[in-house]
């Protein structure tokens, strides 16, 4: 007798609910637009976008918030995944909003552009009228992200405010807003880190080779492996040395660690995300521990 197999795997039912959500937002919003900064999770949701409206081409613009200071491999990424897929590339530069006197940068050892993208992200919805925003956060990544719903309301001056979001029972979703408001949309919600390098290897997608290991550059600091650039300030006392290293999470390289790796391949480094307990921006991102609700804070103030 013919046997049917009418399982569904963990990836398939991920990847059929951002489908989802991606094909609501074009339904209900006119101008959305899609977080695309070189890293794994924006690498992941373009995926999703193109199996969504394909044949069609991706319906909105692709943005990047940059701060300058991004790690040259992704840029270099950046740029060459979007011209292949022929997409709309927006550069918010968080360099133009400081020479327009929006933001004042940052002096000092410890000093980061990080915060600063908030001003530039908001100013750039503000100017392209977009009415939603797609964003890669995860729920498993930091416990402000975890108190997320999939569509984030934002209220006219950009901010967050945990108390009041809607509720999204069913997998149901309210796009309604206010001229001035807007909404944040994490298709990648449910999605875990292993999850996203397991699809990753299922899709056989390409992503940066700073993922990988490699031979760099570092010195330490709190416990993180900071890289040798011009635009990170060192101190006399952290001298600089040469490691077998890999990033989990890629961002401004002022406050981006590097973690002692020798995963070479995707299926390396899955094996070794799934016996690791810390998360990676616990791991690897200075700016979260700044405080213990740092990332809540400047989600309130409109950060992802």
């Amino acid at each position: 007798m013919l046997q049917r197999d009418y399982t569904t795997s963990q990836l398939d039912v991920l990847e059929a609910e951002a489908i989802h959500i991606m094909r609501e937002v074009a339904a209900e919003f006119e101008r959305p637009c899609l977080l695309f900064s070189g890293g794994k999770d924006s690498i992941v949701m373009l995926r999703i976008a193109e199996k969504a409206f394909w044949p069609a081409p991706i319906p909105f613009p692709l943005m990047h918030v940059d701060t300058g200071h991004n790690f040259d491999e992704v840029i270099e990424f950046r740029d060459r995944r979007t011209a292949e897929l022929g997409a709309r590339l927006i550069v918010a530069s968080v360099q133009e909003s400081i020479d327009q006197g929006r933001v004042v940068e940052q002096t000092g050892r410890r000093a980061s552009r990080n915060r600063l993208q908030t001003t530039t992200l908001l100013d750039a919805i503000e100017a392209h009228e977009f009415d939603a925003v797609f964003g890669g956060a995860r729920r498993d990544e930091e416990k402000a992200r975890a108190k997320e719903r999939v569509f984030s309301f934002r209220d006219d001056f950009g901010q967050w405010d945990p108390k009041n979001q809607r509720p999204e029972l069913w997998n149901l979703y309210n796009a309604r807003i206010r001229k001035g408001e807007h909404i944040r949309v994490f298709p990648l919600s449910n999605w875990t880190e292993l999850d996203v390098w397991d699809y990753i290897r299922r899709e056989g997608i390409e992503i940066p080779s700073i993922y990988f290991a490699h031979t760099r550059k570092v010195f330490e600091r709190d416990g993180m492996l900071l890289p040798d650039a011009d635009v990170v300030q060192r101190g006399d006392d952290e001298p600089l040395f040469e490691a077998v290293v890999r990033y989990r999470t890629v961002g401004d390289m002022t406050c981006t660690g590097a973690v002692q790796s020798p995963a070479t391949t995707v299926e390396e480094i899955i094996e070794e995300i799934a016996v690791t307990r810390i998360t990676e921006r616990g791991a690897t991102r200075a700016d979260d521990r700044s405080s213990e609700a740092a990332m809540e804070d400047r989600k309130r103030e409109g950060y992802f």
